[in-house]
């Protein structure tokens, strides 16, 4: 591959013709009246760069403007002598930190350009896939190259819900066995933001090839010879596996949460039922040192029991049969199962 960079610039841009017979990596523009496909692919361009290489291929404005822009939108745009597709490559650091960057391509008669930042590595793997994997592929026109780098990001994308998958199962485990808090609850809905704005990408990238397919499809009615829509149609089922992949996650999240909610009340009932023991223990001593502690009553004289005291403890007495009759009538005490009657 043909590689350019400029000493004042962090551009780089690599040229590779191919044809049935082989592949040039020092491709150039001329290649084109030779017959050959055209792959440019340009990394981190400066305006200046981008002026140039619209003015030289006549690629659309408001295209040239969006990649400045750094628009982060799946999409694909039919315009006069080209197609311009946005497509994203999502990369997982951390749950805080998913990497998005946009990878725009323009695809011609016989030529395709691909610009994107240098955290992305197209070359490489697609230069592999045309040599080693899939000599076919260099014997079909650009489309099929357009398709398979396509395929080849959302094949990318398997790699990103695997490690999502690896958090939500982290995260049931901790829900079970470690103490549930706040920052628990946080993360969980950190997931879901994420798991959300996931799928949202996701559903414009189908859009997007559901689109082409159709495209193609019209094409290959006028041109039987053509069958590059298999390498669509590779991505189309691919990107809707992964599509109902991320959707069982939003179902697992939705169960992991219940189970918190579940741990939380659980050790709810745990605090509930230690304070009760301590309850339970303390209340018949406070009544006891309550009834001995009222003023009037000698423990030395215990024979002669004031009237006062036969009072109070009257009044007690009365005072607990009406609150259980109250709770008995509320049925909160002292229930019978009713057997349901006439039920054969």
């Amino acid at each position: 591959m043909h590689s350019n960079s400029d000493a004042s610039s962090k551009t780089k841009m690599s040229m590779m013709s191919y044809d049935a017979n082989g592949i040039n990596d020092t491709g150039s523009k001329s290649d084109l009246s030779r017959g050959l496909q055209l792959w440019v692919d340009i990394v981190d361009p400066s305006p200046e760069d981008l002026a140039k290489i619209q003015k030289e291929y006549n690629l659309n404005n408001d295209a040239i403007n969006l990649i400045k822009q750094k628009t982060k939108r799946p999409q694909v745009r039919m315009l006069d002598n080209h197609i311009f597709t946005i497509v994203l490559d999502i990369q997982y650091k951390t749950l805080q930190q998913v990497l998005i960057d946009g990878i725009y391509l323009f695809t011609g008669k016989n030529w395709l350009i691909t610009i994107h930042s240098s955290d992305i590595d197209l070359t490489g793997p697609i230069k592999h896939l045309l040599e080693k994997k899939n000599k076919k592929l260099i014997e079909s026109d650009i489309n099929a190259l357009y398709y398979t780098i396509v395929s080849e990001i959302i094949g990318k994308y398997e790699y990103l819900l695997t490690s999502i998958e690896l958090t939500v199962t982290d995260f049931e485990q901790k829900s079970l066995y470690k103490k549930s808090s706040k920052a628990m609850l946080n993360y969980l809905d950190m997931v879901t933001r994420q798991i959300i704005l996931l799928r949202r990408h996701f559903w414009y990238t189908r859009d997007i090839l559901n689109f082409l397919t159709h495209v193609q499809q019209e094409e290959d009615n006028n041109n039987k010879n053509n069958k590059e829509i298999r390498y669509l149609q590779i991505a189309y089922e691919d990107i809707n596996q992964l599509i109902e992949l991320i959707e069982s996650y939003q179902d697992t999240i939705n169960s992991t949460r219940d189970l918190y909610l579940a741990n939380v009340s659980l050790q709810l009932n745990d605090t509930m039922r230690i304070l009760t023991i301590f309850s339970v223990i303390l209340l018949p001593l406070t009544l006891i040192a309550g009834i001995y502690g009222m003023n009037g009553l000698d423990l030395t004289k215990i024979e002669d029991i004031p009237l006062g005291f036969i009072i109070v403890m009257i009044t007690m007495i009365i005072v607990i049969i009406l609150l259980l009759v109250f709770f008995k009538h509320k049925r909160w005490i002292l229930v019978k199962e009713e057997v349901a009657e006439n039920i054969k």
